[in-house]
């Protein structure tokens, strides 16, 4: 599942903000999200979001929403995961 989850992220990012064809595929996991990439302002956030639970058949919480979560790349897929394993338990 992560491997997916990781691919799945990577493009969502490239969709949903317009990247370049492979700038996601260049992301590690110290790259920076919220603040560093002009394409993630605060009105991309609720369209990632949302297409973060589409195609990963999720659930974000309101509360689980923080600045941290889309600090860095590695922390988007950290989290990702752990709500895909949460979903896959239930």
């Amino acid at each position: 599942m992560a491997d997916t989850t990781d691919l799945t992220l990577r493009s969502i990012l490239t969709d949903v903000l317009g990247l370049a064809p492979g700038q996601a595929a260049g992301f590690e996991p110290d790259t920076g999200l919220f603040g560093h990439l002009p394409e993630l302002d605060s009105m991309a956030v609720a369209g990632l979001l949302t297409e973060i639970e589409d195609r990963l058949g999720i659930l974000i919480d309101d509360d689980e929403i923080d600045g941290e979560m889309l600090e860095t790349y590695g922390a988007l897929l950290a989290f990702a995961q752990a709500k895909r394993a949460q979903a896959a338990k239930a």
